[in-house]
C-alpha cells in the first residue's frame, strides 16, 4: 500500500486462511469434499484472493450468492466449480452454462424455467437442488404435510430435459447454537433431509452425486453430517461459536490511523448530538475511520480500540469518515500512529457483542473503499 494512502486499511492474512482451510479439512471425514463459501467478497476478505488460495490448496468447490459474484471469479481466472446459492433469473441461463456455473434450484417452477431455457439453447445447465428443512428461506417445501409433495416436485425437477442434477443440499438454522432444543432441531432437519433424499432416489431410480448440509456449525458440532461435502463459511475466516476447537486463526485485522490530537477542557461536548461531554481535561484523538468504512454507528460511546500499549475508549457519535478516542491515558500515541479496530488485540467477537450483532456482519461491513493489504 502506498504510504500516501495510509488512512484506514484491512490486513488480510492468507497464511491464516490457508491454516484454517487445512485445519477444517483435517477434521472432515475421509473423502468429504470441501466447498469454500466466498460470497459477499469472501466475508470481506477478498473473494478472488481467497478463491485462488483455495483452488491452489485443492478445495473442490466454491459457493457465491449471485451471478455477479460468480462472474467476477471466472473473470479472475478461477476454473474450479462454482455454485450460486441464491436465485438467478432464468433469462441468464445461457450465461450460467457458458461460464460453467452451477445454479441452485429451489422450486419446481424455477426448474421448469431453467429447463425450458436450456432446452431452447440446446445446452445443459448443471444444478443443485435445495430443500427447505427448517430454515424457512429458499428450498423445496418438504416438512410435515409437504413431504409427499416435496418428493414429487424434486423427482419431477431432476427428470426435466436440459438439466443435470449434480447435488442436493439444505441449510441448518441452529447448528451453531448450544442447547438440547437446538440440537433436536438440527437433528430433525438432518433426518428430514436424508429421508427425502432416500425417497426421491427410490422413486426416481436416481442417485444424487453430492449431498451437502454441513455448514460451519455442523462441521464443529455434528461431523457425522458432513456426508459428501462440507460447506464452511465463517469458520474458514477464523470465527465461529467455538473456533478454538480447531485452533483456527482470525484472518482480518482492521487498522486506522490518528489524524489529529486536541486537548479539551471539562464540559466540552464531542461530535454529533453532544452524546459525549468531557469530564476532565481530555487528550482527544481523531481516527480516520467511520461508518462509511464499516465501523457501525451503534458502537458509539460503547467500545475501545487497541492503541499504543493499551486501549483507548471511543468517544461521541461515530461519524461517516472519522471517530474520536480518548488518548489521555495513552500519552505514547501520536498523530500518524496506528490504532487497531479489531484483530490480534481487539477481539471482533467483543465488538460484535457490544453492537448486538454477529462477527459476519462486521466483517462484511468493511467497505470497498478500505484497501485490503494481503500478507503471503
Amino acid at each position: 500500500m502506498n504510504d500516501m494512502q495510509k488512512r484506514t486499511w484491512a490486513e488480510i492474512s492468507l497464511p491464516n486462511i490457508r491454516h484454517n482451510y487445512r485445519a477444517i479439512r483435517a477434521a472432515l471425514p475421509k473423502g468429504c469434499r470441501f466447498l469454500g463459501v466466498v460470497k459477499a467478497d469472501a466475508y470481506g476478505h477478498g473473494a478472488l484472493a481467497v478463491s485462488k488460495l483455495l483452488q491452489d490448496e485443492g478445495a473442490e468447490y466454491l459457493a457465491v450468492s449471485c451471478l455477479d459474484e460468480a462472474l467476477e471469479l471466472r473473470g479472475g481466472g478461477i476454473t474450479m466449480p462454482i455454485l450460486i446459492l441464491g436465485h438467478t433469473p432464468h433469462e441468464y441461463t445461457e450465461t450460467l452454462i457458458d461460464n460453467d456455473i452451477m445454479q441452485t434450484v429451489s422450486a419446481l417452477a424455477k426448474a421448469e424455467e431453467y429447463s425450458a431455457a436450456a432446452t431452447a439453447l440446446g445446452k445443459t445447465l448443471r444444478i443443485h437442488i435445495k430443500l427447505d428443512t427448517g430454515m424457512s428461506r429458499l428450498g423445496f417445501l418438504c416438512a410435515g404435510d409437504y413431504f409427499e409433495g416435496g418428493v414429487e416436485n424434486v423427482a419431477r425437477s431432476i427428470s426435466l430435459p436440459g438439466l443435470e442434477t449434480e447435488g442436493v443440499y439444505t441449510h441448518f438454522a441452529v447448528s451453531d447454537a448450544p442447547g438440547e432444543e437446538n440440537e433436536a432441531y438440527t437433528r430433525a432437519q438432518f433426518r428430514l433431509f436424508t429421508d427425502l433424499i432416500a425417497e426421491v432416489e427410490r422413486r426416481a431410480a436416481f442417485r444424487f452425486p453430492i449431498r451437502h448440509c454441513a455448514n460451519s456449525g455442523a462441521v464443529l458440532h455434528y461431523p457425522e453430517m458432513a456426508l459428501d461435502m462440507a460447506r464452511p463459511g465463517l469458520l474458514l475466516y477464523g470465527y465461529g461459536d467455538d473456533e478454538n476447537k480447531l485452533g483456527l486463526r482470525p484472518c482480518m485485522r482492521l487498522v486506522t490511523t490518528v489524524s489529529t490530537i486536541k486537548h479539551y477542557e471539562p464540559g466540552t461536548s464531542v461530535s454529533y448530538g453532544r452524546r459525549f461531554v468531557c469530564q476532565r481535561r481530555t487528550r482527544m484523538g481523531v481516527l480516520a475511520i467511520g461508518y462509511a468504512d464499516g465501523l457501525p454507528r451503534i458502537l458509539s460511546n460503547r467500545c475501545s480500540f487497541a492503541a499504543g500499549e493499551g486501549f483507548a475508549p471511543q468517544c461521541g457519535s461515530i461519524c461517516m469518515d472519522m471517530c474520536m478516542v480518548d488518548l489521555t491515558d495513552r500519552p505514547e500515541v501520536h498523530v500518524g500512529d496506528e490504532v487497531e479496530i479489531f484483530g490480534e488485540r481487539s477481539d471482533l467477537n467483543v465488538l460484535a457483542e457490544i453492537a448486538g450483532t454477529i462477527p459476519y456482519e462486521l466483517l462484511c461491513s468493511v467497505y470497498k473503499r478500505v484497501p485490503r493489504v494481503y500478507s503471503a
